[in-house]
């Protein structure tokens, strides 16, 4: 008989499950204890094809840089020059996106005013109507026009300088919002004709049109109620980009604002964050190519917003079509959200600075989505504009960065041909080439 040596039989090292993460047996384990679904607040958190995907060809011998700051270079834009007798004119091409004053307290929205005023560009007034606070501190002013009509007033169609009519939002396009009931105050209750402390859920769709005819019909009386001064705007989320954006302009829209789903919400079901939408790399195209094949690219202008952090994002946005961007998420850490020097406060509340996002619940450390008058004093708004008006000039200037290394002394000269797409996906998906090759995914090889 052999003796064999008495080797332990070794264990295998344990896997985790790619399909059934820690996150999503976290989410299954608190369903099951609960029954309801989660809410929280901000754009997707999955990972999507994102402008990271594209790089700038700058120039070198067969294309001709500007020099430097010597060399000007234009960043100046303007909206609605279709039908309004007073497009709005803005020194950059960034704008805030509506968020209203009900998600955001009354400071964070004067901050918001404070620093687009500063820098030179717009700010959105969001569900539930406009503030005087606002309205003084912002020179140019859009106006909201919700399915909730929560807080519209004809009067502030007025004091406005542009109306947004919204359609959709990128985070949940087809669904209506949420605004949990401690966050309505009394003052959020009196401007939304609401009951105070009862939770509140906005419509899905508009209440008095269905499609684009109706559409066209409001566009007429929002027109009329305004003398034809504001421009119109029309706001889609990323869902079907070229028809809604064709629907739009045939129902005589002057700007079109498409929202990728890394756009954010005040509050919304967590499945519809993560699963119902577009990324806004592949809406910007779609968008583009209605606007062309109508005849109206650069008359009718294409604001595009969704997971917009960086100079390089809207120097791509334009690259690709784009008039201007808006930004939402990335203007609430500009002023202070998710800020680390309140880390301790995020981790009382069971969570850490950069995942924050439980804006429902009113009890933000950083003063920004509550309605609690102690938390609010957290945020001082003179400070916060100042800083986000810091955020903005720095992105204007690293927009006119690229657009001198690829020979264009004009940002909206930016143009396909300066991209290249380093994954398959952002090139199917914006109809450039994919790096070193000369092949646009899904068209074949160009000429």
């Amino acid at each position: 008989m052999v003796n064999r040596p008495n080797f332990a039989i070794p264990r295998t090292v344990p896997t985790q499950s790619e399909s059934f993460t820690e996150a999503i047996n976290s989410e299954i384990r608190r369903a099951a204890a609960t029954g309801i679904y989660d809410i929280r607040g901000g754009g997707s958190k999955r990972r999507l094809p994102h402008f990271d995907d594209l790089l700038f060809l700058g120039a070198s011998i067969s294309r001709y840089p500007l020099e430097g700051y010597r060399e000007a270079c234009g960043t100046g834009v303007t909206l609605g020059t279709r039908y309004a007798k007073k497009p709005i004119e803005l020194d950059i091409p960034i704008t805030i996106a509506g968020m209203s004053f009900g998600a955001l307290s009354g400071r964070a929205k004067e901050a918001l005013g404070r620093g687009a005023t500063s820098a030179g560009t717009s700010t959105t007034t969001g569900d539930g109507g406009m503030t005087n606070e606002e309205r003084a501190h912002s020179k140019q002013l859009v106006y909201q026009y919700l399915p909730s009509r929560y807080g519209m007033n004809p009067d502030d169609l007025r004091r406005c300088d542009a109306i947004e009519i919204v359609v959709g939002q990128g985070a949940k396009p087809g669904g209506g919002g949420m605004l949990l009931g401690q966050k309505i105050s009394d003052r959020v209750a009196e401007m939304r004709n609401l009951p105070k402390g009862i939770d509140q859920r906005s419509s899905c769709r508009h209440p008095d049109w269905t499609g684009p005819d109706d559409l066209e019909i409001k566009i007429l009386e929002l027109r009329e109620i305004t003398n034809w001064e504001k421009p119109i705007y029309v706001k889609i989320g990323g869902a079907r980009p070229y028809f809604d954006t064709t629907l739009a302009v045939k129902s005589g829209a002057d700007v079109v604002v498409i929202d990728g789903m890394q756009g954010g919400t005040a509050a919304t079901q967590n499945v519809f964050i993560e699963h119902v939408g577009q990324p806004t790399l592949a809406c910007i195209c779609p968008a583009v190519q209605a606007l062309q094949d109508l005849g109206v690219h650069r008359d009718v202008q294409l604001i595009v917003s969704g997971g917009i952090r960086i100079g390089a994002d809207v120097a791509k946005s334009l690259a690709l079509g784009a008039d201007a961007v808006s930004i939402g998420t990335a203007a609430m850490i500009a002023i202070g959200d998710n800020d680390p020097r309140w880390e301790k406060e995020y981790n009382d509340l069971g969570t850490t600075a950069g995942a924050y996002d439980d804006w429902h619940e009113g009890l933000d450390p950083a003063g920004i989505t509550t309605q609690d008058p102690d938390l609010e004093k957290n945020i001082d708004p003179v400070l916060s504009g100042r800083r986000l008006s810091n955020y903005l000039k720095v992105m204007a200037m690293e927009v006119q960065t690229i657009a001198r290394a690829c020979g264009k002394n004009h940002v909206l000269n930016l143009e396909p041909e300066d991209l290249c797409a380093l994954t398959i996906e952002a090139s199917a998906m914006t109809g450039v080439p994919l790096s070193g090759t000369d092949w646009v995914v899904g068209k074949g090889a160009s000429l």
